[in-house]
């Protein structure tokens, strides 16, 4: 994808867009799932002037209701609700969706939000597998539309500094990047299937994913660690660093992938992974990523943060920096002198300032993760998770973004959608 940038980074025109708007005029926002991160984009966005919510969706009736009533509380007025996401990109009157809903439910809702002429805000990661990814890139082009990934880190102005010292040298020559997603994350346990909850589509919540009963652990959050709707934590909170490893070691697409490990002392429902390691090769340059769910301890120095220790190690020929949302530091020389330090300033909805502002420019090169930089970052976590399940070292030919002599690979590049939730071939 990173290959082809040059080419979908044309200039696109205000007569592009739906709604042409001026300087002045606030976009009006429709947010679609509403439940833990849903919260969070309901405060991000009533805490800018630079839009108003205008509209709330969700599936389940209780999330709706409390939605509504937290945008109220924030003085924006009260939205409409919806229960289907349709009806909200039917509603001429919304110019933009924000959407943080299931990885499974990323690609075809921000496909269908480009066809009916919306700028997107789609939660990380940016699909749910490498087809996914090339057909968002593809709708966002092929219909004019700002399509911005939720990989804040992308906007946050330590780590675009940090990136820059990179890029000058401040290391010497960047030969390795590695991604932490040290995060405790305990059992989920044991539930039986049951009833569905009165008042939840449950239909609706599976959109692309297979039929299966309801299920409490396949549901609130938990969804994350099954197969069918989530991608483990190296595609959960793993894809930040992923994105910011990538970013730093300036690299797109690797030529190989192999990924190991497993769910090692729990016994509960989880299918992914709460221990994995991956390593991706460049040729010149190797990018490593690590998931460990249990309890472990630091690296790098970067220090613990609530149990967790999330972020980023850069490796070069005359040094090595360590990253994550509270700083950076910068270590040279044979002694590992720290001869820089910088700390974050706290920036709030910066990420989402960005995006709105997009979407009246009509720059695309103004987004800070815009969506082809989210679709090859996400294309790592799902090359990593299919070397993971195959339990073998993968070749990858970036140029067909496909796995290189492994029919079984590439049948993983993409899955069986579940009519009429289908991720078209031609969007």
């Amino acid at each position: 994808m990173s290959s082809r940038r040059s080419f979908f980074l044309s200039a696109l025109t205000a007569a592009q867009a739906a709604r042409v708007m001026g300087a002045n005029d606030r976009v009006q926002v429709g947010i679609i799932g509403l439940g833990g991160r849903g919260r969070d984009h309901m405060t991000m966005y009533s805490a800018v002037s630079e839009c108003q919510i205008a509209g709330l969706c969700d599936v389940n009736q209780a999330a709706l209701e409390r939605g509504i009533a937290q945008v109220e509380r924030a003085g924006g007025g009260k939205p409409r609700g919806f229960r289907d996401m349709q009806e909200v990109f039917a509603d001429k009157s919304i110019d933009a969706v924000s959407m943080p809903l299931p990885n499974h439910w990323h690609a075809l809702a921000t496909i269908w939000a480009c066809q009916a002429g919306k700028d997107v805000y789609v939660e990380k990661p940016a699909s749910h597998n490498i087809f996914e990814g090339i057909k968002m890139v593809e709708a966002a082009r092929k219909y004019g539309r700002m399509v911005q990934i939720g990989s804040q880190g992308r906007s946050a102005s330590h780590k675009i500094k940090a990136v820059q010292l990179l890029r000058d040298g401040v290391i010497g020559k960047v030969y390795m990047a590695k991604g932490l997603c040290y995060k405790r994350r305990k059992s989920i346990g044991h539930k039986p299937d049951e009833k569905t909850p009165l008042g939840l589509d449950w239909d609706k919540f599976l959109g692309p994913a297979p039929l299966r009963p309801y299920n409490e652990l396949r549901f609130r959050y938990n969804w994350h660690w099954f197969w069918d709707t989530g991608n483990g934590d190296i595609g959960n909170q793993g894809v930040h660093e992923m994105d910011v490893a990538r970013w730093g070691l300036g690299r797109g697409l690797p030529t190989s992938v192999v990924s190991t490990g497993g769910k090692f002392g729990v016994d509960d429902d989880q299918e992914t992974p709460n221990t994995q390691t991956a390593t991706y090769e460049y040729g010149d340059a190797q990018l490593v990523f690590e998931v460990r769910g249990n309890l472990t301890g630091s690296e790098g120095g970067l220090s613990p943060e609530g149990g967790n220790v999330v972020g980023n190690l850069f490796y070069g020929t005359d040094g090595w920096m360590a990253m994550d949302s509270r700083g950076f530091q910068v270590y040279k020389g044979e002694k590992s002198e720290k001869v820089m330090e910088e700390k974050a300033t706290r920036e709030g909805e910066v990420h989402v300032r960005n995006f709105l502002a997009a979407c009246k420019s009509r720059k695309l090169s103004e987004l800070a993760a815009e969506v082809e930089i989210g679709a090859t970052s996400a294309a790592l976590v799902h090359m990593a998770n299919t070397s993971y399940r195959l339990g073998r070292k993968l070749k990858f030919d970036a140029s067909a973004m496909k796995f290189v002599g492994d029919a079984e690979a590439n049948a993983m590049l993409t899955r069986k959608y579940r009519t009429p939730y289908v991720v078209p071939e031609k969007v």
